[in-house]
């Protein structure tokens, strides 16, 4: 890795920890201050702090970044934009609001429209994710204690005692387990699964919120993760990173390409991510949920 490239990995796993932190204070707070947005989605408290904190640590490596606060910036502008952030200060706020902690902070690189690396904090488990492409992902429990040492020289080689690589070794049976969202869930996912069920019997599916469900499928935790809905460049590129990085693949559903990013519409198309094993046997690039 060079240099630079090892530089900017750690100061995205020390923004998402600060980050992640801030939102902490909040989620364990009385009450967290909920506002909506005009589309009426929720916008916390923690979503702003943490917000200010990634865009202050990131932009000291004078690298743009692109978040749902910068969706505005003219696609003149961006399109020219070799390397950027693509960060979501907080993943999952339905989960945040209800308490039920999968929410996450996410930090990605993206060099010419892939994501290079990508960090995913969870902070109520305090457990980090960071995937680099062609060198491995990596999970990390306890992780709100790794600061000290990433503020120090060679910060990275410190992590790796502490380090596990992903996959881990498989601790579930041979039957299919579909992650899909717990708070945003749709009728084509719904019918995706059932036609899985109708095809190989068992099936198993899991609800998650936020990128959480992209570092299980990383973790070998769930074999496929069906996004048949709305997300956003922010919701998607860290753990896409971490996904392929680990050795699986995050692939459109009409071609079976990869996302890409700093797309001049910054929506993303109904995706999947799986390994690629796993992806051959699901689904038929183009073809609908039965």
């Amino acid at each position: 890795m060079s240099p630079l490239l090892e530089a900017l990995l750690q100061t995205g796993l020390q923004a998402a920890l600060a980050a992640g932190a801030a939102a902490l204070e909040v989620y364990d707070s009385p009450a967290a201050e909920v506002v909506y947005k005009e589309d009426r989605s929720p916008l916390t408290l923690a979503d702003r702090r943490a917000h200010a904190i990634l865009e202050r640590a990131l932009r000291t490596t004078g690298l743009p970044v692109l978040s749902e606060e910068g969706r505005e910036i003219p696609w003149a502008e961006r399109r020219c934009w070799r390397r950027l952030w693509i960060v979501d200060p907080l993943d999952g706020t339905k989960e945040f609001i209800g308490r039920r902690g999968e929410f996450t902070v996410n930090v990605a690189l993206v060099e010419e429209g892939r994501p290079l690396f990508g960090v995913v904090f969870l902070p109520v488990p305090d457990r980090i994710y960071f995937g680099l492409r062609g060198k491995g992902a990596f999970r990390i429990d306890a992780a709100a204690g790794l600061a000290p040492r990433l503020a120090e020289p060679g910060g990275l080689t410190r992590l790796e005692p502490v380090a596990r690589k992903l996959p881990l070794p498989r601790e579930r049976g041979s039957s299919l387990v579909i992650v899909g969202s717990r708070s945003h869930a749709t009728p084509e996912l719904e019918a995706f699964v059932a036609q899985k069920r109708r095809e190989l019997g068992e099936v198993e599916f899991v609800p998650a919120g936020s990128a959480l469900k992209y570092c299980l499928v990383a973790e070998d935790r769930a074999d496929l993760y069906p996004r048949l809905g709305s997300t956003m460049e922010w919701d998607t590129a860290a753990g896409q990173a971490v996904v392929e990085a680990a050795g699986g693949l995050v692939v459109r559903q009409d071609t079976g390409e990869p996302l890409t990013y700093n797309k001049e519409d910054l929506r993303n198309p109904w995706h999947l991510a799986g390994r690629p094993e796993v992806l051959g046997r699901a689904f038929r690039p183009g073809a609908p949920p039965a």
